[in-house]
C-alpha cells in the first residue's frame, strides 16, 4: 500500500510540475553551460547543447516559448560581449530546431 501511494504523489508531483510556466530561474539555469561559447564562440559543449535540448522540451506551448524568449532576451542584455552569431546560431549548432530566438533585441510576443 506505501509503495502504491509513493508512486501516485510521484505522478501528482509529475503532473503539477508540467502545469506550471516556465520561469527565468529555470532558462537561466539550463542555459548557464552556454555562456562560454555565448560570449568566446568556438563549440558548444554537450553540457550546453543538452540544457538547449532541454529548454525545447520545456517550452511545449507557445506561451511558454514566450517566456522563455523574455528570460533569453533579459539575461542576453545582461551579457554585452554577447556574440549575436553565436546566440543565433546555438539550437542549430546543437542540433535543435526551436522558434525561440537569443537575442536582446527579439520581440518575444512574435514567437510561435
Amino acid at each position: 500500500m506505501k509503495a502504491i501511494v509513493i508512486t501516485f504523489l510521484m505522478f501528482l508531483a509529475v503532473v503539477v510540475q508540467l502545469g506550471e510556466a516556465i520561469n527565468c530561474g529555470q532558462v537561466d539555469a539550463t542555459l548557464a553551460p552556454c555562456i562560454s561559447y555565448l560570449t568566446q564562440g568556438g563549440d558548444p559543449s554537450g553540457p550546453c547543447c543538452n540544457g538547449v535540448k532541454s529548454l525545447v522540451q520545456m517550452t511545449p506551448t507557445q506561451q511558454d516559448r514566450q517566456d522563455a524568449c523574455e528570460c533569453m532576451k533579459a539575461a542576453a542584455a545582461r551579457y554585452t560581449n554577447l556574440k549575436p552569431d553565436a546566440a543565433s546560431n546555438l539550437p542549430s549548432r546543437c542540433g535543435v530546431t526551436t522558434n525561440i530566438p537569443i537575442s536582446a533585441t527579439t520581440n518575444c510576443k512574435s514567437v510561435p
